[in-house]
């Protein structure tokens, strides 16, 4: 005689609480791991972005004018809010005669300010200077301050960043 398929009671709460466990823990769980992982997998907000600095005719013929702006990045769970400085040299009355300089000195990353004597960019770290071109004129930076690209649209002037 065959023996009948009955499970004990304590059987079938084991299982029941397992199975109902089981759902649980996948319910919470999957959302979770995804939560966890999305910002690494995530492409980021880009790094490569277009400036708007105002119109042209706010930067005065022949003096570099200090430009500032800030940009939020976003590297896995860590965000950041960095704050640069860009000195920006209309050279003649033409909207695409326009250099744009980095304030960053290329010694040791300190800011550099304009002086309108000796009309050079000076880093008061170690007294690096650099012309109205950014090109190194005395001190320890070994090389030029870093130029930003430029376009004009509608009057308006664009410098382009790249990176954090």
């Amino acid at each position: 005689m065959a023996k009948s398929p009955h499970i004990s009671r304590n059987d079938f709460v084991k299982v029941t609480v397992g199975a109902l466990g089981s759902i649980m823990v996948v319910a919470v769980g999957l959302p979770a791991v995804g939560y966890v992982l999305s910002p690494a997998l995530s492409k980021g907000n880009g790094t490569d972005t277009w400036i708007a600095a105002g119109p042209v005719k706010n930067y005065p013929v022949g003096i570099p004018t200090l430009f500032t702006f800030t940009r939020t990045t976003i590297n896995g769970w860590e965000k950041t809010v960095n704050s640069y400085g860009v000195y920006v040299l209309r050279q003649s009355e033409a909207e695409t005669d326009i250099i744009a300089l980095s304030n960053v000195c290329t010694h040791l990353a300190c800011r550099v300010t304009w002086k309108e004597e000796p009309k050079n960019y000076v880093c008061p770290c170690h007294d690096g200077r650099f012309d109205t071109k950014g090109q190194v004129v005395s001190g320890p930076p070994p090389r030029p301050l870093d130029r930003y690209p430029t376009k004009v649209e509608n009057g308006n002037l664009l410098i382009h960043v790249v990176g954090g």
